[in-house]
């Protein structure tokens, strides 16, 4: 018996669909399970291309010494003074979103001008992802969940994963007790 369990509701990300709607931005004061925190050599430019590119908002701001960027419950960054990497590291940090947000987030990164976007595709997994290459050099990509389709290779993908579909939707293996 699996220990994993279907758990939707303690998140904000929606039921993957067509449909899905994303939720409001969350501006609410909470101990934060996980957050990114990325060095910029100009906070100025970092908050322009995060917030008019990415989607994200400012929380609050320390000036010169922190800005608290947040899209939904959940998804905090931390801009702080630093030198970013000359490189793109391996590693990146994902963020959701919903299916209707990733050509508009391509488009915004674009219009900013400044990091490098690539195109929205499709994984395995049944999620569509964009990747982009903020002017920091950090890998950011966003993933939307893709309706479920019990006949397609997405689902067989997930069923030799040993992840069974579940009544919402959303990956599921076996019921939580």
């Amino acid at each position: 018996m699996s220990e994993m369990f279907e758990a939707f509701e303690v998140s904000p990300v929606p039921v993957p669909g067509d449909g899905a709607m994303a939720p409001e931005l969350f501006r609410g004061i909470y101990g934060m399970p996980a957050f990114v925190t990325i060095p910029s050599g100009d906070l100025a430019a970092s908050v322009e291309f995060w917030t008019r590119g990415l989607g994200f908002f400012e929380l609050f701001g320390v000036p010169g010494r922190l800005v608290h960027l947040r899209r939904w419950m959940f998804q905090d960054v931390l801009l702080v003074p630093g030198s970013p990497g000359d490189t793109v590291p391996s590693m990146s940090a994902s963020f959701a979103c919903v299916l209707n947000e990733l050509d508009t987030i391509a488009e915004r990164c674009r219009e900013v001008g400044t990091g490098t976007v690539g195109e929205p595709h499709d994984t395995p997994w049944n999620t569509r992802d964009v990747e982009v290459v903020t002017p920091e050099n950090v890998r950011v990509v966003f993933t939307a969940g893709k309706q479920f389709d019990p006949g397609s290779a997405a689902a067989r993908n997930l069923e030799e994963m040993g992840i069974e579909p579940s009544r919402t939707g959303g990956p599921n293996d076996g019921d939580h007790a």
